[in-house]
């Protein structure tokens, strides 16, 4: 049997779990586009708010698209981050992308871990 799951029982019941709030956030964000499609002139977020995708799971803090680190301690000078940086520590800050443009655009430094300005900045 050519498989990738694990054999045990504990493993499989929390990959169960796991693709069962998968599945309800996809089933969650088709409602949403499909609502969306229905009502062309509404938004569902306002342009003003940071985006943040769903929490990964119950009772987990939302990741922002993107963030600040604040220079301080271990931290040098002000960083740009994606929200799903390993190297961003406890002290990130949600920004909008088009704060963390001009963050970089007036000299924040991007982290070289997750290079936001890659996405962020346009290509010479």
């Amino acid at each position: 049997m050519d498989d990738d799951l694990p054999p045990d029982l504990p493993r499989l019941r929390t990959l169960e779990t796991w693709a069962d709030l998968f599945l309800r956030r996809v089933r969650a964000r088709i409602a949403a586009v499909e609502q969306q499609q229905k009502q062309p002139h509404q938004t569902l977020a306002s342009p003003a708010a940071p985006t943040v995708r769903p929490a990964a799971g119950p009772k987990r803090a939302r990741t922002p698209d993107w963030g600040l680190a604040e220079a301080g301690i271990g931290v040098p000078t002000t960083e740009i981050h994606r929200g799903d940086c390993w190297a961003t520590g406890k002290t990130l800050q949600p920004i909008t992308a088009e704060r963390a443009r001009a963050e970089l655009a007036d000299g924040a430094r991007a982290c070289d871990a997750c290079r936001p300005g890659a996405v962020l900045l346009p290509k010479p």
